[in-house]
């Protein structure tokens, strides 16, 4: 499972370079090679007083935006034979999860901290899953730890059962060791009727009897009969929030329950009280099982992007970019397809499916063809925060050779670790991936994950003095934890690259609804919304729907729903092609 800790923001960076302001009146039609670069014999490029889309202006599939989502999505349609066009914004393809450059600093503009890319066994996920029906793989690099700044000191923080218990009897004492103990012995049996069902059986109909009950049935029951009559009662917990198994066991150490809070918080955007027992046990196994490691994409997150371009391409479906829809074209209740900026029609013979948050597609449709229960319920859904970010490239001289890539810093327990200004992550990945920096340098993203209030910048001019004054109060938090990760030795006036993104900066370039990172939707209180909409023929995926948000998440969001435009026997022969 590949664990992202961060959506994006960034297209601004890109006014750096003379070379994206030539393209400023142009429009782009892109094919990749195998080493996923951009070949120049492939790329038409075509004026705005051109059609857009050359060749047939309709497919049987439209997706609306290439994110990780919609990139799963639309690769997978290609690959069940499905003509599919996927429409991008933006002059490059990715969405949260594109890598940008600048000065030959290569940044991951969004998800940082990957747990794994394995599509079998114990720590499989559903990105790598469709990369294998792809394809296509992604080379990596393994690592077992990350640095952890918090009120009681700071600790190497190892991945495995065994290696965080010496830093427990350190840090918060015996007593923590015996509850950590207790949660592990507790929920980690769990574990394997947590990943019994493999998220790319899943589909959207009652298909999914065939797919994924009936065929999985074996495995599931083995599971439930290995873990004996109280290990099967704890699974139907699994879809209750994890704070009440962790009440259940009365986990009351204070470390122990700001931790697990703090867990759930980097996983899903909430705490331990509004997140879903299986995500955090599915975490938990990747984490603490003997034999587990981490792994961060070698070439950055752009290589994850790149792996799904090709896989797309591969199998015939076409990526746009520089495509921006003005609206789903809605007759007779069904969607037949969109209409670009640029006045282009496009029709959907099949579907149109929107990898767009919830907010962005309603605005997207015309309000008169929606009910208005549907238009009241995305409407009165909370939002998680925002983010503040920091890019920076700098010199490695002087700086310690033992540096991880990931520091995690908590000023305040008692705040909350959902509270703003209180969490800075810290990713350096050049330590693990050196031709993401010039030679001898490094590049380092730091953010505040989805606790900056968008409030403080609504209505701000990004041109006046107030909005660069507010940025520079904003960002100092994240300073200081760099400069404590880094030490003495980094100096903030020495870094060749520094950038500071706002949630201005998300909601402008992103065409994220107030620049949230998604839907604050609490285990218990409510659940993500299906992959269906009242349109016909309209469908969503990313991660305004089921599972919800972060990588793996929205990987699985995109497979549903192309599973379900297919056949049974289609997804069926899919599952044995790549032999889950």
């Amino acid at each position: 499972m590949a664990l992202s800790f961060s959506p994006n923001f960034t297209r601004h960076y890109h006014s750096l370079f003379p070379s994206f302001k030539s393209l400023k009146n142009r429009k782009t039609v892109v094919a990749r090679n195998s080493n996923g670069n951009v070949p120049s014999s492939n790329v038409t490029v075509l004026h705005k007083d051109k059609p857009l889309i050359p060749g047939k202006p309709e497919a049987d599939v439209v997706v609306i935006g290439s994110g990780i989502g919609g990139l799963c999505c639309g690769g997978l349609l290609a690959r069940y034979q499905q003509d599919v066009l996927v429409l991008e914004s933006h002059d490059q393809p990715g969405g949260a999860a594109h890598t940008f450059e600048i000065k030959g600093y290569r940044f991951d503009s969004g998800p940082s901290l990957f747990s794994g890319f394995q599509s079998r066994g114990p720590q499989a996920n559903p990105l790598a899953q469709v990369l294998d029906a792809l394809g296509e793989s992604i080379p990596c690099v393994n690592y077992d730890s990350w640095m952890v700044y918090v009120p009681e000191g700071e600790f190497l923080s190892r991945i495995g059962p065994t290696e965080f218990y010496k830093d427990l009897e350190t840090y918060a004492g015996p007593n923590a060791v015996q509850e950590w103990k207790k949660l592990l012995d507790a929920i980690l049996p769990l574990s394997s009727a947590a990943m019994a069902l493999p998220p790319l059986s899943i589909r959207g109909d009652l298909g999914v009897i065939s797919t994924a009950a009936a065929r999985y049935a074996p495995s599931l029951l083995k599971s439930f009969a290995q873990m004996g009559p109280q290990g099967a009662f704890g699974a139907t917990k699994l879809l209750r929030p994890f704070s009440e198994i962790v009440d259940s066991l009365e986990l009351k150490d204070p470390f122990i329950r700001n931790w697990v809070d703090l867990l759930a918080f980097l996983l899903a955007g909430v705490k331990s009280n509004g997140i879903l027992s299986a995500e955090m046990i599915y975490m938990f196994a990747e984490w603490y099982k003997p034999g587990c490691s981490l792994e961060y994409p070698l070439h950055g997150s752009g290589a994850v992007v790149d792996a799904l371009v090709r896989g797309l391409q591969k199998f015939g479906g076409r990526l746009s970019l520089k495509s921006h829809v003005e609206k789903i074209v809605v007759e007779n209740n069904r969607a037949v397809g969109i209409k670009l900026k640029s006045g282009q029609f496009i029709r959907a013979r099949k579907a149109v499916i929107s990898n767009a948050s919830m907010w962005d597609t309603l605005n997207l449709l015309p309000r008169e063809v929606l009910p208005k229960s549907y238009v009241d319920r995305i409407n009165t859904t909370p939002q998680c925060e925002s983010f503040m970010h920091l890019h920076l490239g700098f010199a490695a001289e002087g700086i310690r050779e033992d540096l991880g890539i990931h520091h995690i810093v908590v000023n305040d327990w008692d705040r909350g670790v959902d509270a703003d200004q209180n969490v800075v992550l810290i990713s350096v990945p050049s330590v693990l991936s050196p031709d993401l920096a010039p030679p001898g340098k490094h590049i380092l993203h730091a953010y505040t994950p989805g606790t900056e209030p968008f409030e403080l910048w609504k209505g701000l001019d990004r041109r006046s003095e107030e909005y660069k004054q507010l940025k520079a109060e904003r960002s100092e938090v994240m300073w200081k934890a760099v400069e404590r990760a880094l030490g003495p030795c980094f100096s903030r006036d020495k870094c060749e690259v520094k950038l500071v993104g706002t949630p201005l900066t998300h909601q402008r370039f992103l065409r994220r609804n107030r620049g949230t990172y998604g839907p604050a939707i609490e285990a218990g209180k409510d659940t993500f919304p299906g992959h269906s909409t009242p349109i016909s023929q309209l469908y969503c995926c990313g991660d305004s729907t089921f599972p919800g948000i972060g990588v793996p998440a929205v990987a699985a969001s995109g497979a549903i729903v192309a599973n379900s435009l297919v056949s049974v026997s289609q997804h069926s022969q899919l599952l044995d092609a790549i032999g889950i």
